[in-house]
């Protein structure tokens, strides 16, 4: 059985994984499109740029956010002072770094899908007289759309999995921002905590293991979609 701190735990995992995922899936859409259309030598600066937080160490992304969000940093100092909102070791910086730590998952899944689109669909709309956004919105995004909720559930899983960026910028407060992955490091950490530690451990494989499987069954239904 959980404890009250650890149902918590949970429950802030979930919470934050779908703000993250909410907040960064209109983005992973419009740059999954623009790479999977985007025809240019330049290409592969944008695409390391997106890729860089699947090859950094989780710590290096969360210090960087931690730079940029910390009440001297950039954004932190203009949050701070027009709106006065602190960010960093709050519920916003943890899903500020799920957000990171999954966009590129999702936008790699995004573009294959629009990749798969028959880009003589969308030609057949413009020459209808639909408009470029209205083609997007009324031919790509519907036939791309298996694609984008595979790349969500994927996203949403990185999320929950989330460690290293999560604990430099919003720390291991029980009951704001202690998620599954920091409550099990504090547990393991604390006397007789290996024992403890099993219950969310379990919670932990299960969640993944669900994620995973939405997102191979989503995955292999695109595929079957394509082919018929």
């Amino acid at each position: 059985m959980l404890t009250e701190p650890e149902w918590n735990a949970v429950l802030t995992s979930l919470k934050v994984a779908t703000a993250s995922v909410a907040l960064g899936l209109p983005f992973a859409i419009g740059l999954g499109y623009f790479l999977a259309r985007w025809r240019s030598a330049g290409k592969w600066i944008v695409e390391t740029a997106v890729n860089l937080p699947l090859v950094l160490p989780p710590v290096v992304t969360g210090y960087l956010l931690l730079l940029l969000m910390g009440r001297n940093g950039p954004l932190g100092r203009l949050l701070d002072e027009f709106l006065g909102w602190r960010v960093v070791f709050t519920w916003y910086a943890a899903v500020a770094a799920g957000a990171i730590v999954s966009f590129p998952l999702m936008v790699r899944t995004i573009r294959v899908s629009f990749r798969s689109v028959d880009t003589r669909l969308e030609e057949a709309a413009r020459s209808l007289g639909r408009s470029r956004l209205s083609t997007f919105y009324r031919v790509s995004l519907p036939l791309a759309l298996r694609g984008i909720v595979a790349g969500s559930v994927l996203g949403f899983a990185r999320t929950l999995g989330e460690f290293g960026a999560t604990i430099m910028v919003a720390g291991n407060i029980p009951g704001q921002t202690q998620t599954i992955p920091t409550a099990i490091y504090s547990l393991v950490q604390s006397p007789g905590g290996w024992d403890r530690s099993w219950p969310l451990l379990l919670v932990s494989i299960l969640l993944a293991c669900v994620t995973l499987a939405a997102s191979e069954i989503l995955e292999r239904r695109r595929e079957r979609h394509e082919l018929s």
